[in-house]
């Protein structure tokens, strides 16, 4: 196990800046998910980390060792491709012991090795094969296997499951979570899919444009996102967002005018907000009901549903240019077409300001 730190971390291609001076550090035996959309630096970042990519600014430190200048090599971490990087003219065996053979290790010392990582990652009876001969999941389970007999200080996967079916993915999930309680080293994962990142992740760092828009736990993220694009970027499926001015401020209590024109009311407690503020008002598809004529605070035009057995998704609009999406248990029966009085759990609600995106909270 060991402990990763970055400062003032920065990289260009030429006159393209692609990392803007990132700060972090992932604690000792962590799983940290580097998640974003496409091109916002998160592969660049595991790169530089791995020693694979040239630094042009800041500090890279392992156990408070400076790495900088130390090869990909001798940095004691292994890593998994996107594309597994397997031999295919070697057997499992020979892909896994190679690595170790460079190393000049005794023969003992790597089968043991081999054969532990075979047992652990259940491909024990694959070691005769080559690549071409293996699954897709077979295959991404031997790349894990040739990082793990290198007992790494730091495991770095850069998005492993991208090449699987949807299926294969859930389950690769569950078998890369499970490996990190067993072995408990750190680990450093790149994806784009956010659902990986809540579902693996100890710690999550979101990024855009080269730049982390917030570190923190899955549940911190997703209860407490910090600008627009977090809320937005966490949680599936994303955040509702809402353009309103607040139209009365009495204690706790807010009135805010929707852009389309109606008022609704809610409970203001923990918001910097004022009267005649702009704001964004965000709301999680699973935060919102149906609700009585008389009791609801939002009406919504239906445009269309999913039924998916035991949840039902409603897609509508509050307005012409504001797209609602209402998340519900069990199966619940509108048409397309139809008008329907939408209540908020007033608990879930989010404001944002309309001018910078930040969070409003307190």
């Amino acid at each position: 196990m060991a402990t990763l730190a970055l400062k003032e971390l920065r990289k260009a291609y030429g006159s393209t800046k692609v990392i803007h001076g990132i700060d972090l550090v992932v604690d000792s035996g962590d799983f940290c998910v580097f998640v974003g959309p496409s091109g916002c630096g998160k592969s660049t970042l595991l790169r530089m980390i791995a020693g694979l990519e040239g630094i042009d600014s800041g500090e890279v430190y392992i156990d408070d060792e400076l790495v900088n200048n130390i090869t990909a090599a001798r940095r004691g971490l292994a890593m998994v491709f996107q594309s597994y990087a397997l031999y295919p003219h070697m057997s499992v065996r020979q892909n896994l012991s190679f690595g170790l053979e460079n190393l000049n290790m005794p023969k003992a010392d790597i089968a043991q090795r081999v054969d532990d990582a075979g047992r652990m990652l259940q491909i024990g009876e694959l070691m005769k094969r080559k690549p071409g001969q293996l699954s897709g999941g077979q295959r991404q389970r031997v790349a894990i296997g040739r990082a793990v007999v290198r007992e790494p200080r730091i495991f770095l996967f850069d998005e492993p499951l991208s090449n699987l079916d949807a299926e294969l993915r859930v389950a690769m999930r569950g078998e890369i979570a499970a490996l990190h309680k067993r072995l408990g080293n750190t680990m450093i994962y790149v994806t784009h899919d956010q659902v990986e990142a809540m579902t693996m992740a100890d710690k999550i760092a979101v990024l855009r444009q080269g730049r982390i828009e917030q570190y923190g736990r899955a549940l911190d993220l997703y209860n407490y996102p910090r600008n627009t694009f977090v809320a937005g970027f966490i949680g599936s499926p994303r955040m509702n967002f809402l353009d309103a001015v607040v139209s009365a401020r009495v204690a706790d209590n807010l009135t805010l005018k929707l852009v389309h024109g109606d008022e609704i009311s809610v409970n203001g407690a923990g918001f910097a907000v004022n009267t005649d503020d702009q704001v964004e008002l965000g709301i999680r598809a699973n935060h919102m009901q149906i609700s009585d004529a008389s009791a609801g605070q939002m009406q919504v035009k239906v445009n269309s549903t999913e039924q998916l057995g035991g949840e039902t998704y409603i897609y509508g609009e509050v307005s012409e240019h504001a797209p609602l999406t209402l998340h519900l248990p069990g199966q619940v029966y509108v048409q397309s077409g139809q008008s329907i009085s939408v209540s908020l759990a007033h608990k879930h609600i989010h404001l944002f300001s309309k001018a910078s995106g930040h969070s409003l909270r307190l």
